[in-house]
């Protein structure tokens, strides 16, 4: 029986123009009256998930966001933060001269900016919306302000959760491994986007956040259907009872998936959910 279903919001929840589906959102609304939690799982910074979980009412049911790819949970009812696996200072600041010496945007995240060296750098060419200023896009898209600071690694008089790192598709894919290299035994390191390659703390993943948070909330595995369509969704779906790819996912998501429904332009997940909960 489902008692929880985790979510994915980028690629997954929302379309490509970030809303949720009016038959998503009725499918997702019914669930939770149901009795069945929903957590969001993404990669976003925290605040980056407030509004998607505002509109799906989660503030009325006891509702989780996981950020960060893992590495923060947080009741969205409570209002309070549950659990931080943050990077070291140290890390932080190594990974940020090691990015000086690469064609890339870092960016790093507290409460409520994104703080970032140079406002004026900030073109990507995207196979998906053409050339955008990656800055605002990643501002716009989750809340954020923004505030320039000539070096980052100079700055860290908080607790840094993710490092953010983007640039043009083609070179970030013929570089992340140089970039990645010196850091394999300390830290996560990913694609959550074409245009991002983010660094997170060693162990944190959606998986681990989950296996931290489940005791507490009287799930088992079994008990979880996953719903996602990047590489950094897929600890989760392997963890979860049940894992779903979006018709938009990329492969080897969906190889590993059991079962694959429409994508996030088709209402990907209200039709799997049909399936699962009837």
């Amino acid at each position: 029986m489902i008692k929880a279903i985790l979510l994915d919001i980028d690629g997954t929840l929302t379309n490509n123009q970030k809303q949720i589906l009016p038959k998503t959102k009725q499918a997702l609304l019914e669930a939770q009256n149901k009795g069945i939690k929903l957590i969001l799982a993404s990669g976003r910074p925290t605040k980056g998930l407030y509004k998607y979980a505002k509109e799906l009412e989660m503030d009325k049911h006891n509702g989780l966001l996981i950020s960060f790819n893992g590495a923060v949970i947080y009741n969205f009812q409570t209002k309070q933060k549950i659990y931080e696996q943050s990077i070291d200072h140290r890390d932080v600041i190594d990974v940020l001269n090691h990015m000086k010496n690469f064609e890339v945007i870092p960016m790093i995240y507290d409460d409520n900016y994104i703080y970032v060296n140079n406002v004026y750098k900030n073109q990507v060419a995207s196979k998906v919306f053409g050339n955008i200023n990656i800055i605002e896009y990643e501002a716009r898209n989750t809340d954020y302000l923004l505030c320039e600071k000539p070096d980052l690694s100079q700055e860290l008089n908080f607790n840094v959760c993710k490092i953010l790192v983007a640039g043009d598709p083609d070179y970030l894919i013929n570089n992340y491994k140089n970039m990645a290299k010196p850091f394999l035994d300390k830290l996560n390191s990913m694609f959550t986007a074409e245009f991002y390659y983010e660094f997170t703390d060693k162990g944190v993943d959606k998986a681990n956040a989950l296996s931290k948070v489940l005791p507490s909330l009287n799930l088992k595995q079994d008990e979880l259907i996953a719903f996602g369509d990047g590489h950094n969704d897929l600890t989760m779906i392997e963890y979860s009872g049940i894992g779903v790819a979006m018709g938009n996912a990329v492969e080897e998501l969906k190889s590993r998936a059991q079962f694959i429904t429409k994508t996030n332009e088709e209402d990907g997940i209200a039709f799997a959910l049909e399936k699962y909960l009837l």
